[in-house]
């Protein structure tokens, strides 16, 4: 009888824990869905995981593995490529969008989605930011910065800074022995983007202030937990240190502007404290630094990796590696005695470099999303998005989409051979009227780079095989240890 009994109290604990288990998984759709009426009826396939934590703890865990790919993955497997999942997200019930089609129609359509980051990302990179602001003001801003950081006249001008600062890098990278190259990348395309955008060139500052970037960028792609020891913490802290910074930039150049102190030069810091609407306003500091931060911290991180993660596969594939180079030497030999260093009209004619440096976007994918919100209830392929609901639209799937690219996981350059993606099939700045203003600058930095270092140098590997960090972007755990290594080329008598 005490057997019995034992095992009746088992059998109740255990049909106790199944409904338990039940009812958290059923949670967020009774909260999220039940009050939506007939739209419900409507959602995409999908689920919205366990209460508070929704779909994120099987993110992380994909992410932080060695198949951050199992999490969309598990989505296809259960409801098909069907390219619209429902799931709970950053705090709140979202949709993923994650085909050429769903993709552009989100990206493109500005009467129905706005942007969406989650709130603790718009803590630390900034509510007056490209990222928080209406789509009105964005086409202010975005009208207003573009000027400094592309068109053909813009660009020319940073090519010779840009390609001084390259060359004696690379120069001292030989000397250095070992070097973690990324980090290497990374503070000199912050220097590029302080030039270019503060008009500052001090060592240490920029090295501090990049620094700081790093812990910020960590805490973007973390759970907001505000808690001492956590990386979103950390990147609030960031955050402050960084802000006090741009604002005593700003208060030292409007005191040079008092005293007449001006430079012949003028850069983004200029253009934004000039700034003014049709009725005579000007932004304010908060938005000036809300912007800077903003750019700055995009304009280093992406050319960065970019740079590093090209060096990485052509090292790895010989064949293009020599026809990379080969169109390199190429360029300096039909150069005229009398010119030195390239031109933007040389870089524009780099065809291969080119589809080296897509190949190598769509194979990283830096932002592996961005956020969008639904304004009303959008009916996208059949299923409707409701109104305030989150929209992750997932340039990971795109890129790796084996319909669309072939072997998609494999480094080819050649792929890229008379073939042109259709709309919303290759988003590495993502599209639409947000699409990443600064994509021009960025593909110059990482084609200077990429020119003197085929032409003159090697990449040597000391740890080929350390294992991979995909949060918050693709990257070796070792930030890729390498030696810089000169090597002789025939053109550079010609060069010089």
């Amino acid at each position: 009888m005490d057997l019995g009994f034992s095992w009746g109290l088992l059998i109740c604990f255990v049909g106790a824990l199944v409904a338990l288990k039940r009812f958290l998984q059923g949670a967020n759709r009774w909260f999220y869905e039940t009050k939506l009426g007939e739209i419900q009826y409507y959602l995409p396939p999908g689920d919205l995981g366990w209460p508070f934590i929704g779909n994120m703890w099987s993110f992380l865990k994909a992410f932080k593995s060695t198949d951050p790919d199992s999490f969309m993955r598990s989505f296809t497997a259960r409801y098909g490529r069907i390219g619209i999942y429902k799931a709970f997200m950053f705090g709140k019930p979202s949709v993923i969008v994650t085909s050429p089609e769903t993709c552009k129609r989100v990206l493109n359509d500005d009467a129905s989605f706005q942007p969406g980051w989650p709130k603790a990302t718009m803590e630390l990179i900034g509510k007056k930011s490209f990222i928080g602001i209406s789509y009105e003001e964005h086409k202010r801003l975005r009208r207003l910065t573009a000027a400094p950081v592309n068109g053909h006249e813009a660009l020319s001008i940073y090519v010779n800074y840009i390609e001084e600062v390259v060359i004696s890098s690379l120069e001292k990278w030989t000397t250095m022995g070992k070097i973690e190259f990324l980090t290497q990348l990374r503070k000199l395309t912050f220097r590029i983007i302080m030039y270019i955008f503060l008009g500052s060139e001090s060592e240490p500052v920029m090295e501090v202030l990049e620094k700081e970037y790093t812990t910020l960028n960590y805490g973007v792609r973390a759970m907001a937990i505000n808690l001492p020891g956590f990386a979103y913490h950390k990147g609030l802290k960031a955050r402050k240190h960084l802000v006090a910074a741009l604002q005593s930039a700003i208060d030292e150049r409007r005191k040079q502007r008092k005293e007449n102190i001006t430079s012949k030069k003028k850069d983004m810091l200029d253009a934004l404290m000039d700034a003014e609407d049709e009725n005579g306003k000007k932004l304010d500091d908060e938005e000036i630094i809300d912007v800077l931060l903003m750019y700055l911290n995009a304009g280093h991180e992406s050319s960065g990796h970019t740079i590093m993660w090209a060096a990485v596969f052509l090292e790895k594939h010989p064949e293009y590696l020599r026809k990379a180079k080969e169109e390199q030497e190429e360029i300096v030999r039909k150069r005229p005695p009398t010119q030195k260093g390239l031109t933007l009209k040389e870089i524009r004619e780099m065809e291969y470099l080119s589809k080296v440096i897509d190949e190598t976007l769509r194979l990283v994918t830096f932002s592996l999303m961005v956020f969008r919100e639904a304004k009303v209830d959008v009916n996208l392929n059949g299923y409707i998005i409701p109104k305030g609901w989150k929209v992750l639209v997932w340039f990971r799937s795109v890129h790796f989409d084996p319909e669309i690219y072939p072997n998609p996981m494999e480094f080819n350059p050649d792929r890229w051979d008379n073939f042109i993606p259709k709309a919303g099939a290759f988003l590495p700045f993502g599209a639409g009227t947000r699409l990443c203003p600064g994509n021009d600058l960025a593909k110059l930095e990482i084609s200077i780079f990429l020119h003197h270092f085929l032409l003159n140098y090697e990449l040597e590997r000391l740890n080929p095989g350390s294992s991979l960090m995909y949060l918050p972007h693709s990257r070796p755990k070792d930030n890729c240890l390498a030696k810089i290594k000169k090597v002789p080329n025939s053109v550079l008598g010609k060069q010089k």
